[in-house]
């Protein structure tokens, strides 16, 4: 029993390596640096909730040159509790958001520790929280207001919450779906990039004809979103379910300039295009727009079918291979950290999966994650930001199977204590 015991002084240890490097990132090298519009924007609406105006964006960016996009709440919420709403968050990231995000990425450390354990034993435990302690892109994630700073924590226990209710049957699948749906809504809500887990999840369950657990899901997602979206429709006098961002970052990666990788801030190109489809709807705010710019990607795709297959291909491709522009459009140094950092992770993820075998079933609601999270760069368009918060993680966790017990007997106790 001792080889299944939970590692609990190294993922201590480990986590704490974690938060040293995150604050150090954040605090001493990562400094007066210019934020980009997601930031500003995340800060402003921060600072806006402190301020008792509620969800809306305050004057500065109000009075900016850009109309400001619907947001998901949570993380702005975070950063209003970790003091991102200081009159003066609008030059740079606050320390103390900095700190607590880098508190977040330490219990990730614990958090993916106790994922790896629940599926291959000790061994894996330790590798995954030492992996996740120092790999790169999770340390530089915590010194930026990005709300994938703080969600990879979180995708983690939710894949595990969901993980354990596909192993359930009968009454327990059914009072487990219930809260899955709960906790998605609660995800989805902190970044609505999420919402394609609901969907693959759906299949999954109907695959299985686990019909009463389809429904239950959806109930708990609706009983956590149904009322920000009525908020959203008499805010807006329109049917927003979630945040209204969605239409333009679907535009922006299928359109006749799109590239395959990267937002507008990586391709300069696609912002004056941008410009120019703005300038022929005047007037309109992001969220009356949003169904302006999927009729003109679906538009497009229509008419341009091939140049659209052409465009999923590079998608694919730059999701696996790291060489788009939101790469190269930071410095050298942190170009080559994210290069060499994949470079070494994902032939070790190949041979930990293969390794893994059955195991990997026990972390059923990771690959689901995962897979959603790849068919969001698909449907969108791939960029570093929207890899790192799950696929990262994903292939951490898939590494860490390199080190799984070798003795069925020692993984199955592994299991079970972790259940």
């Amino acid at each position: 029993m001792a080889a299944s015991r939970f590692p609990r002084r190294f993922v201590i240890a480990a986590a704490l390596v974690g938060l040293v490097a995150r604050l150090a990132f954040g605090l001493l090298y990562w400094q007066n640096e210019k934020m980009n519009r997601d930031e500003i924007e995340y800060l402003s609406l921060a600072r806006s909730l402190v301020a008792g105006h509620g969800y809306d964006y305050d004057e500065h960016v109000k009075k900016g040159a850009v109309e400001p996009f619907g947001r998901a709440p949570g993380y702005p919420v975070f950063l209003a509790l970790t003091g991102g709403g200081q009159a003066d968050s609008y030059q740079a990231v606050p320390a103390s958001v900095k700190i607590a995000q880098s508190c977040a990425g330490a219990i990730g450390v614990a958090v993916i520790a106790i994922a790896a354990f629940r599926m291959a034993g000790r061994r894996s435990a330790m590798a995954a929280a030492a992996m996740a302690a120092v790999f790169p892109p999770l340390i530089w994630m915590a010194g930026f207001a990005y709300s994938e700073s703080v969600f990879w924590p979180l995708g983690l226990a939710l894949a595990m919450i969901v993980s354990h209710m596909l192993e359930q049957r009968g009454p327990a699948m059914r009072r487990s779906a219930f809260w899955s749906g709960v906790a998605i809504g609660g995800a989805v809500m902190f970044r609505a990039a999420t919402s394609p887990f609901v969907g693959l999840l759906s299949l999954w369950l109907i695959w299985k004809r686990q019909w009463s657990a389809v429904a239950l899901v959806w109930l708990g997602l609706l009983v956590v979103l149904t009322p920000w979206t009525i908020r959203n429709y008499f805010h807006h006098g329109r049917l927003v379910v979630i945040a209204s961002d969605g239409g333009v970052t679907f535009w922006t990666g299928n359109n006749p300039q799109a590239t395959g990788e990267g937002d507008m801030a990586a391709n300069p190109h696609l912002k004056y295009a941008n410009q120019e489809l703005r300038a022929r709807h005047p007037g309109l705010t992001e969220e009356q727009l949003e169904p302006v710019y999927y009729k003109e990607s679906l538009d497009w795709i229509r008419a341009h079918p091939i140049d659209w297959l052409t465009l999923m291909a590079k998608k694919a491709f730059y999701i696996v291979v790291p060489i788009g522009p939101s790469y190269t459009l930071h410095s050298k140094r942190y170009y080559m950290a994210s290069v060499v950092s994949l470079a070494v992770l994902v032939p070790m993820a190949c041979l930990g999966m293969w390794r893994l075998g059955p195991d990997r079933r026990r972390l059923a609601g990771m690959w689901l994650l995962a897979a959603a999270a790849v068919a969001t760069c698909l449907v969108f368009f791939p960029q570093e930001r929207f890899r790192i918060p799950v696929i990262d993680p994903a292939l951490i966790l898939m590494a860490s199977g390199i080190w799984a017990a070798r003795s069925r007997g020692d993984a199955e106790a592994a299991a079970a204590a972790a259940a």
